[in-house]
């Protein structure tokens, strides 16, 4: 967030209003660090004033020439003369109303890039529990129409709404002074009752498009979600499936939007009886007042104009209106997320991590994704500084949220987690991380090039280092047999790779960060058993002097760790070295006979040795 809004200083909306919205885009609009910005919005309020005031005067212009029109005179060269002059006003009031869009533009776009991006933040700011329920397709919906939204409310509140009240006051005056306060009483009351109906069938109307926005995000949500799993749908021919649930959800759409549609059409009916009914009363008092000769053909002309040109602002006052509504509960959506607290946040005097050998230690740790079904109970170990620890163990048992855990995407509920003796809700999650490197069993990466996913994880890195990295993870040769070869395109979610190739730029990518403490989660569990061998050579390498985490399923991979875990239920059931676990004869060397019978390579006099 930037320093001139946080979440702590304002309360998340709740049926945003003109107020409420002015309270949270203010900030924005007059930053404290941007003094440039403060004075557009200066001279651009004073051009709006300036061209509504000259705008107000044209009638004027236009009744003295139709006056003097309608007198027999050869002086032609003076209404020539007032028509140049009309022409000059009308141009200067455009003028200054461009200059106005032109100064406020930087400020209009400065803002809706703040906000966007001040949301994307804080997205990447909120819990993995968050990300885990949340719908992504609707989530971008909110963002894009409450970004959209902030647009469309500067330009029509600023520049819209406030100009034609200002207007309609000038113009009020205006009548009063030239002809007589039933004028002015016309005008004010055709415009009061224009506006309290507008706003009152617009607020009633408010909750039809509020669930049309509900629906369109449902629908939206389904349709990424099922082209997301496009081979899931093809594995069990669920195409028609699918087609029946989009269209269950867009006719729930259309009805939503139909009911949308019948409420503008009475809307839009009203707004015209009323205003057709005031420009009426307002001509026959011209008309009256030209027969009974206490008005000239002029003054008709200049009502009539006062009251075309108020007609085009009143008319577009519905448009106008609903516009800003639909804003408000568009930047509602969005704000709300912008305004979700954090479930995870760094301590005021919250640290830099001082790594020093990175010694892990889990001290009677207890943990629940739902407080009604702990995962992990009272678990206690230590990884000694430049060790590699293992855990195993059923699904289920804990061992991925180990990981979660060390990464503080979660808090534990009892108990403490350090690193070097600090605890890591003492410590800046930045530090933590930084400190941390993962190959997860699930690797997902953007849709980019190799070169730029495996660069993921050190940005400054040169090409030199990303080759070597990619060498290290056995993915160099794959790499350069590619017609593009690192410029390849990955795909969405790198779907154009084999499970095992995005596994293994996972792994380079992550020898690229240089980690000093690493986690490994079932990270060769996509590999063939040779590239298997092969990579956990480099791995091995890659561990040494590195305190290292190692989340298995294979057995196999884990004969060399310093220690090992056996993991049940939540709760530590076995420990100790390879040897020591199958000399207890316990779960651990069950698991170990299980999965020697599956064996089809390696040496069978290792794994004779082994199971002796």
């Amino acid at each position: 967030m930037p320093p001139h809004l946080s979440t702590t200083e304002l309360a998340p909306p709740k049926d945003l209003n003109a107020l409420a919205a002015t309270r949270l885009l203010l900030p924005y609009l007059w930053p404290k660090d941007a003094p440039g910005l403060r004075v557009r919005v200066v001279v651009s309020i004073a051009l709006l004033f300036v061209a509504k005031s000259i705008n107000a005067y044209l009638p004027v212009v236009y009744k003295k020439i139709i006056d003097l029109l309608g007198q027999p005179s050869d002086l032609l060269v003076i209404p020539i003369g007032m028509i140049i002059l009309y022409g000059a006003v009308r141009t200067s009031s455009l003028a200054f109303n461009e200059m106005r869009d032109s100064l406020f533009a930087r400020v209009q776009q400065h803002t809706v890039r703040i906000v966007g991006v001040n949301v994307f933040k804080h997205l990447h700011a909120l819990s993995l529990r968050f990300h885990l329920a949340r719908q992504t397709g609707g989530m971008n919906r909110s963002i894009e129409r409450g970004t959209r939204a902030i647009d469309t409310l500067l330009s029509y509140l600023l520049f819209s709404l406030v100009p034609t009240l200002f207007e309609i006051i000038l113009v009020t005056g205006l009548l009063w002074h030239f002809f007589n306060g039933w004028f002015a009483a016309v005008t004010f009351l055709t415009v009061f009752l224009y506006g309290a109906y507008t706003f009152t069938i617009t607020e009633w109307r408010t909750k039809f498009y509020r669930q049309m926005n509900e629906d369109e995000n449902q629908a939206n949500t389904h349709s990424i979600d099922s082209l997301l799993n496009f081979e899931t749908v093809k594995y069990f021919n669920n195409e028609a499936l699918e087609a029946q649930k989009y269209n269950q959800l867009l006719r729930t759409l259309e009805d939503s939007s139909v009911k949308s549609q019948v409420s503008l059409s009475l809307l839009n009916v009203g707004q015209n009886i009323i205003i057709t009914t005031g420009l009426t009363l307002m001509m026959i008092m011209a008309a009256r007042g030209i027969a009974h000769k206490t008005m000239t053909l002029g003054d008709f002309v200049m009502v009539n104009t006062y009251l075309l040109q108020l007609y085009q602002p009143l008319n577009g006052l519905g448009f106008v209106y609903r516009a800003i509504k639909r804003s408000f509960t568009d930047m509602e959506n969005m704000f709300a997320l912008l305004f979700r607290p954090a479930e995870i946040n760094d301590a005021p005097d919250a640290a830099p991590l001082q790594f020093n050998g990175g010694r892990v230690i889990f001290n009677d740790v207890t943990f629940g994704y739902d407080d009604r079904r702990p995962i992990l109970n009272h678990v206690s170990f230590e990884i000694p500084a430049g060790k590699t620890l293992a855990v195993v163990g059923p699904s289920g048992a804990g061992k991925s949220t180990l990981s979660r855990l060390l990464f503080r995407f979660y808090d534990v509920q009892q108990g403490h987690i350090t690193i070097d003796g600090q605890d890591l809700k003492a410590v800046t999650q930045d530090s933590l991380r930084r400190a941390i490197g993962i190959v997860p069993q699930d690797t997902v990466l953007f849709n980019d090039t190799i070169f730029a996913n495996i660069a993921y994880g050190n940005p400054a890195a040169t090409p030199e280092q990303v080759e070597q990295a990619a060498q290290m993870a056995h993915i160099h040769p794959f790499i350069l047999a590619m017609p593009d070869g690192y410029n390849t395109m990955v795909g969405e979610r790198g779907l154009k790779l084999s499970g095992g190739e995005k596994q293994r730029v996972a792994i380079a990518r992550t020898i690229l960060k240089n980690p000093g403490i690493l986690i490994f989660d079932e990270a060769t569990s996509a590999l063939d058993t040779r590239t298997e061998r092969a990579i956990q050579a480099n791995l091995k390498t890659l561990s040494e002097g590195r305190t290292t985490l190692i989340i298995a399923h294979r057995l196999s991979t884990i004969v060399d760790a310093d220690d090992i875990i056996v993991l049940v239920d939540g709760a530590i059931h076995e420990r100790g070295t390879h040897q020591a676990l199958l000399q207890q004869a316990g779960l651990y060397a069950t698991m170990w006979q299980q999965q020697a019978k599956d064996l089809t390579d390696g040496p069978s006099v290792d794994l004779a040795k082994a199971l002796s």
